[in-house]
């Protein structure tokens, strides 16, 4: 770990260094690549900035333009002012460079990136799950392939520009460059025929990178702009942001734009790769968690607008929605993709209630109970909530009343019950209209809480993991314990508990490998990080809970965590700075991306991310 804040701290003072005559050297760059004439370098000073060794240090400018896919050259001469002659002249001569325009500032933007650290390690060496000489953190390192005196250069920022986040899809990216990849089309053949090669020398390295913005340039980390600081004003405008993103790609019949990949503006979904275009994946789940943010959004600003779209979002779901009789009267549930899960019909009662508190509109008064009667139905004698009513593997599709242990078993959801007792809760605290409803509704939920608290880490053992994920029994039982007789030790402590083990499983600023890390989650020390919001959503219920039950120095520890971890998912919003790399700037603009390197937005990339940092900009404005 010493040698990490040895690392981190030079990192950070590079970072904070004066980044002008970077500035000044891409403007240069930019008038020679579209004047053709040469580019003269003498009076800039980039000292500390820029250490050329004509033997180590590779320089790549790379062009990237809304519309177009990127175009780069890399090269290594004499001394730097040659270097980036050879880099221009080449560009210049590429079959696609007229399709950048390179004179404008705003349209086509510029990436400068050198190599540093240069090593070289042997093959065997080469791995992403060890802090070692051989260490391949993707964005942060990247790849040297040497045969025969031919160089095959895999970048940092080729990360990003790439889609990439694991070691598998480097080796591919290189492979494909060498003698090796005209061999096979098999991704594994590929890997398989390098790693049996003798001919190939491995080196790693680092980059620095900066890109134009305007009239700017800035600095990038693991091809993003770095984040430093936590900030009130940054959680305001991502949360803000990603609701009018989520606003702007809504299609009429009130359904959100549910995926999309930045790099190749694509809506194909990695998960459901053949399913035709006219027929695309989607969620009902995911799509009530859009519905969230926008509430969410609206409890912030006030903006008339996100409960309007909440609430055409909000119809969807009736649209969906169906009915059966229970012992409490008429039941509705959701029904999609031949599926009626328990956490689609939970989630969707979450959003109705979450609209109706900000509102006070009724319009859906009865589905509100509806909704409320089919998840009680679903808790079984011994308070286990069952994951499905309808799936079409079982029962041909019809309703699963009579269900054996092992098809409990088979179809049981570890996430499904909390959000359901969440939905549940709301109404309870909230629903002031049918008092023997909501009696009925407390009754079933401490069965049920009971039974998750208690039952289910014994029952279902194996689908628990080292870093805590039901963020939503989280939000459940702080929506519970608002009720004096729900503050019972076991669900306190659940949530509490669950909350230590976050905290614990972060990368803290004193051992984390990368700046970068700094509040990112981890099952075990040494994975790459997870910038996670939906896990963030059950950090910032323990401390809306702790405040609740008046705790205020646990309250003040849970949310220093939750502001380190914030910062870290700052940088998966795609700002203007930011998504440069993208096919369809306009359209990825405000969008926040699944990883830091990964390309792939969701609507749920979206919603946990959003909604965490709007309960956490309530704590404290």
């Amino acid at each position: 770990m010493g040698n990490f804040k040895i690392q981190n701290d030079k990192d950070r003072e590079f970072y904070s260094k004066d980044f002008s005559s970077v500035n000044v050297l891409l403007k240069r760059i930019r008038d020679a690549l579209y004047t053709g004439n040469s580019l003269k370098i003498p009076n800039i000073d980039l000292n500390g900035i820029i250490d050329f060794n004509k033997d180590e240090t590779l320089v790549y400018i790379t062009l990237y333009q809304s519309g177009n896919k990127f175009i780069r050259y890399g090269s290594r001469k004499s001394d730097l002012e040659k270097t980036l002659n050879r880099d221009i002249e080449m560009l210049r001569k590429n079959k696609s460079f007229n399709n950048f325009d390179v004179a404008d500032e705003n349209l086509c933007r510029i990436m400068l990136e050198y190599v540093i650290d240069r090593h070289k390690i042997q093959p065997k060496e080469l791995n992403s799950e060890h802090f070692n000489n051989g260490r391949f953190e993707i964005g942060v390192n990247g790849l040297e392939l040497r045969s025969e005196g031919v160089s095959y250069y895999y970048m940092p920022t080729d990360a990003v520009s790439l889609n990439h986040l694991g070691l598998r899809s480097v080796l591919n990216t290189l492979i494909k460059k060498t003698p090796l990849g005209k061999l096979t089309n098999s991704i594994s053949k590929r890997i398989e025929l390098l790693s049996n090669s003798t001919n190939y020398e491995y080196f790693l390295f680092k980059s620095r990178a900066f890109i134009t913005y305007k009239d700017k340039c800035l600095p990038l980390y693991r091809g993003n702009i770095l984040y430093n600081e936590f900030s009130y004003d940054v959680l305001y405008s991502q949360v803000v942001k990603s609701a009018d993103w989520l606003i702007e790609n809504m299609y009429d019949d009130g359904r959100f734009l549910y995926y999309y990949d930045c790099t190749d503006d694509s809506l194909k979904d990695h998960e459901h790769p053949k399913r035709p275009e006219n027929n695309l994946y989607y969620n009902d789940l995911r799509h009530c968690g859009g519905i969230i943010t926008l509430i969410r959004a609206y409890q912030l600003t006030s903006d008339e607008k996100y409960i309007n779209h909440a609430k055409k979002a909000l119809d969807w779901c009736i649209s969906i929605t169906r009915e059966h009789d229970t012992k409490w009267g008429k039941g509705y549930y959701a029904y999609y993709n031949k599926k009626a899960k328990l956490g689609g019909s939970g989630v969707c009662l979450v959003a109705l209630m979450q609209y109706r508190n900000f509102t006070a509109d009724k319009t859906y008064d009865e589905y509100i109970k509806g909704y409320v009667r089919h998840i009680m139905s679903r808790v079984y004698t011994n308070g286990e909530p069952l994951g499905y009513y309808i799936h079409p593997d079982y029962n041909n599709g019809e309703p699963l009343i009579n269900l054996s242990d092992e098809q409990r078993k088979e179809t049981f959801s570890f996430y499904y019950p909390g959000e359901a007792l969440l939905g549940l809760a709301l109404f309870a605290n909230n629903f002031y209209d049918d008092d023997k409803l909501v009696k009925e509704t407390r009754k079933v939920a401490k069965i049920a809480l009971d039974w998750l608290v208690d039952e289910r880490p014994h029952i279902y053992a194996d689908l628990f993991t080292a870093l805590p994920s039901d963020a939503w029994l989280m939000q459940a039982i702080e929506e519970w314990c608002k009720d004096k007789s729900f503050r019972k030790d076991n669900y306190i402590n659940f949530v509490f508990n669950d909350a230590f083990t976050m905290i614990e499983k972060t990368y803290k600023k004193d051992d984390s490998p990368y700046i970068d890390y700094e509040g990112g989650y981890y099952y075990e020390y040494g994975d790459h990080y997870y910038p996670d919001g939906a896990r963030s959503e059950g950090l910032i219920a323990a401390y809306y809970l702790a405040k609740l039950l008046k705790w205020e120095q646990l309250a003040d520890k849970i949310l220093i965590a939750c502001k380190n971890v914030a910062k870290c998912q700052f940088h998966l919003f795609n700002c203007e700075e930011n998504n440069y790399s993208h096919k369809n700037q306009a359209r990825s603009l405000y969008s926040i991306r699944f990883k830091a390197t990964r390309q792939w937005v969701r609507v749920d990339s979206v919603q946990h991310v959003a909604c965490f940092f709007a309960r956490l900009y309530k704590a404290e404005n």
